[in-house]
């Protein structure tokens, strides 16, 4: 994200609980103790922008191919 909302970047600093018990769970904590917020939300932000743009791409095209459900209507 280029020129994050309020929003945006209220929904990052937000994440970032949730990103630490992520962390946790899997026993990687301890490298990513001392990082600064700025470094967390930058990782945040990679995996968001990530996500998002691939979803947008999929939404490009058909998510379905080769099922009955891409037959076009029969009427």
């Amino acid at each position: 994200m280029i020129d994050k909302t309020a929003r945006e970047a209220q929904a990052i600093r937000d994440a970032r609980a949730p990103f630490a018990a992520a962390l946790t769970d899997l026993g990687l904590m301890e490298p990513f103790y001392h990082r600064s917020a700025a470094d967390i939300d930058c990782l945040i932000e990679a995996a968001v922008t990530g996500y998002v743009d691939s979803m947008l791409a999929q939404g490009a095209g058909k998510e379905r191919t080769g099922t009955a459900f891409d037959d076009p209507i029969p009427f």
